[in-house]
């Protein structure tokens, strides 16, 4: 019973919830992340791909709101999209959609980023559209590596604009 109890206290949190950003903190990571996701939507009208895909807003608020984050530097970004859409292709290929190849390969993509060290918590999405019912997966490889290149030189743009801020923190 006391290990119940230890279990359940571990769940109440041991820590306050951050302090709010400065407001031209929220005005930058506003205009980046309006800016990434303007670039890729103008980009893929041009290109005719289909390269706005839902976690790339994920990805925004991470490169502009978290920009010293591990999760936010460009090889998670770019290798985390890389390795999770492999993932996803490589499970519909060889396994297709199950259920459990869904599970399977969302598990995957995870361990995967993780041994890669190239871990992206929206790219864990990617395995889920590969193996979407109705999704052209062939797509999904160079829509993601486009769309996070994109994102990474728009990161590179907008948050060394910023006196106060240098991105990235380290390439490889």
């Amino acid at each position: 019973m006391k290990r119940v109890g230890i279990f359940l206290g571990k769940m109440k949190g041991s820590e306050k919830a951050p302090a709010r950003p400065h407001y031209r903190e929220v005005l930058w990571s506003w205009a980046g992340g309006s800016a990434g996701i303007g670039a890729i939507s103008v980009l893929s009208v041009m290109a005719k791909l289909p390269l706005l895909i839902a976690p790339f807003g994920a990805t925004c608020v991470l490169i502009f709101a978290a920009t010293d984050s591990h999760l936010a530097q460009p090889r998670s970004v770019v290798g985390g999209y890389l390795v999770s859409a492999l993932v996803g292709v490589l499970a519909l290929a060889l396994l297709g959609s199950a259920p459990w190849v869904v599970a399977l390969s969302v598990g995957t993509a995870i361990a995967m980023m993780q041994v890669t060290r190239t871990l992206h918590a929206p790219a864990g999405a990617m395995p889920l559209l590969a193996l979407t019912p109705g999704a052209d997966a062939t797509m999904l490889l160079p829509s993601a590596l486009a769309g996070a290149a994109v994102l990474v030189g728009i990161g590179l743009l907008v948050n060394n604009l910023r006196s106060d801020r240098a991105y990235p923190r380290y390439w490889l």
